[in-house]
């Protein structure tokens, strides 16, 4: 139950043996599911949905609208119901989910991340401490983005990606300039098993394929053919990748 330093709305509906730590915030309309463990100081903003047994860390906002710049590309000033977090989430300390997004059962979203509006993240998906996840992403189920990567709006992730540590993804080929660049804004595509090794980079549009690997430090120009290898800047294909490496020969 809240403890006498928390302020949690009448209209919130509460679950079964949840746990409130302190000073924490649940505004209107919020459903906390059963066994959830709410950390110290946690804002539960109007509409946030939380399945049962979710975990959340000190200091942490779910249900942020976003805050459009006068001069944003990307962001709307439309308001954004949820976010629904799905059974055994666990979200760490810091991390700010925000409204409108859907993150999967047993999912893990770490310290300091962010997750923006419109993004869905599947079942036992892996968000590392510090990653932001831009608005109008898919993030497919066991991906495992690591510390301090970066996944730009319009991008979308297939099942079991590999995104190493401060990986980075681009969507604007005109580098904010110019109005023909709003016609051409494009995340990146990275299908199933695919894998980014650490600070590589992906500029807008490109598809990586199928168990395809960007090698740490490679900057990627072209789209990447499934189950190849690519090094270098700019990134080129060198090979295969080994028998043993892809999806479908693991257990």
């Amino acid at each position: 139950m809240p403890n006498v330093e928390s302020s949690i709305h009448s209209d919130a509906s509460i679950g079964n043996d949840v746990v409130f730590g302190h000073h924490v915030v649940v505004e209107a309309n919020v459903v906390i599911g059963d066994g959830c463990r709410i950390g110290h100081h946690s804002v539960l903003r109007s509409g946030t949905r939380l399945g049962n047994q979710v975990q959340i860390g000190d200091h942490s906002i779910l249900g942020q609208q976003p805050m459009r710049a006068a001069n944003s590309a990307v962001t709307s000033d439309k308001q954004h119901m949820g976010p629904s977090i799905g059974d055994r989430v666990r979200i760490g300390s810091s991390s700010i989910i925000y409204a409108g997004c859907t993150i999967a059962e047993d999912a893990f979203v770490a310290d300091l991340a962010t997750v923006r509006e419109d993004v869905t993240v599947g079942r036992k998906t892996i968000v590392g401490r510090g990653v932001a996840i831009e608005n109008q992403c898919s993030i497919g189920a066991f991906c495992k983005l690591e510390t301090n990567s970066y996944i730009t709006a319009y991008s979308t992730l297939g099942d079991r990606v590999f995104v190493a540590p401060g990986a980075r993804t681009s969507n604007d080929n005109f580098i904010g300039r110019t109005q023909e660049r709003f016609d051409h804004f494009r995340g990146v595509i990275a299908e199933d098993g695919a894998r980014l090794g650490v600070g590589c980079t992906i500029l807008p549009g490109k598809t990586i394929g199928r168990d395809a690997v960007i090698a740490a430090g490679a900057v990627l120009t072209r789209d990447a053919e499934a189950r190849t290898v690519y090094v270098g800047v700019p990134a080129r294909p060198i090979g295969p990748v080994p028998p043993e490496q892809l999806l479908e020969n693991q257990s």
